[in-house]
């Protein structure tokens, strides 16, 4: 059995403990129970979290932990010297520390990131990298395996991140077992991006989008004002006048902006030539393509897939 410790202080997250029951399904899921799941604190007993539920704990003592995770709380506040006590005292001892979103600044507090490539929530990235600048945050990734230490961004990024563990643990079939019990698709990768198009537009109406939906569907045909306009119900001129007033874009940066974000899950997940991948996603050339990934990444395809998998090597390492 592999003792999985969550560390819980006062104004912790009840989000963060989604990834309990991923580790709690994985013992189904797997052959044998593995994870033997306990809740840790400082002193012990009953901590309440930042909605006001009571967790019941296991004062830290001379319990070893194979895993130890670290979820946030709803604010950035500083810890206190017992807690950072207790993770530097528990990180010691396990193989391997994990923080959700703003747990990341609980790890720092401890010095376990220096020298680290890290993530957590894109709000608290540059806080992160200012308060502790001997680590290395890329505020826009899922999560992140560096050596022992694993970071995930918001909270729900912490089931994830859990999926990935049991991946590293028990395999894929069993991970992908977890996540089709829990209902979830099956972990996003490490490397994806925090983003959503579609969320980062935030269309008001439902003729927009309509259209917006319309475009993500069918990225591989040229989609014109005229075509969208029509998947609107609006005139082409009237489709574009709204289209922007509630986007703040065109539609046609709207429909690169998508297709480059298909085009990156492709290039992350895939081994499609790039060529295919540009033909899938409407871009026509990878020429094209390659101009539409330097503007919204500063990267070009292959760079993007490269440290996709070089994410993945590092996990399964």
């Amino acid at each position: 059995m592999q003792r999985v410790g969550f560390i819980v202080y006062p104004g912790y997250s009840m989000m963060a403990l989604a990834a309990v029951p991923a580790f709690e399904v994985a013992n189904l899921a797997a052959d044998e129970a593995t994870y033997d799941i306990h809740f840790i604190s400082e002193h012990g007993g009953p901590v309440s979290t930042s909605a006001g539920m009571n967790v019941d704990t296991e004062a830290f003592g001379e319990t070893l932990f194979d895993t130890l995770v670290i979820g946030g709380g709803t604010f950035v506040r500083p810890s206190t010297p017992g807690l950072i006590a207790l993770v530097q005292r528990a990180a010691a001892q396990a193989r391997r520390v994990a923080a959700i979103c703003t747990g990341a600044f609980v790890l720092g507090e401890a010095g376990l990131l220096d020298g680290r490539r890290v993530t957590t929530h894109w709000m608290h990235a540059r806080e992160l990298q200012n308060q502790f600048p001997k680590c290395s945050v890329d505020g826009d990734r899922i999560f992140i395996n560096d050596g022992s230490i694993w970071t995930s961004a918001g909270m729900s990024a912490g089931i994830d991140l859990a999926l990935a563990l049991i991946e590293a643990d028990l395999g894929q079939e069993v991970a992908h077992s977890v996540a089709k019990k829990l209902v979830l698709y099956h972990r996003r990768a490490g490397g994806q991006s925090q983003f959503s198009t579609l969320l980062d537009l935030d269309a008001k109406s439902d003729r927009i989008q309509a259209a917006l939906t319309y475009a993500k569907r069918n990225l591989h045909r040229p989609l014109s004002v005229e075509e969208l306009a029509e998947a609107a119900h609006l005139s082409p001129r009237q489709f574009s006048r709204v289209f922007h007033a509630e986007t703040g874009q065109s539609p046609a940066k709207a429909v690169e902006n998508l297709r480059v974000e298909a085009a990156r899950v492709l290039m992350e997940r895939s081994r499609h030539p790039i060529d295919a991948v540009a033909d899938q996603t409407g871009f026509a050339d990878r020429n094209r393509m390659r101009r539409a990934f330097l503007r919204a990444f500063g990267q070009p395809p292959q760079v993007v897939r490269r440290n996709a998998r070089g994410a993945l090597d590092a996990m399964g390492a």
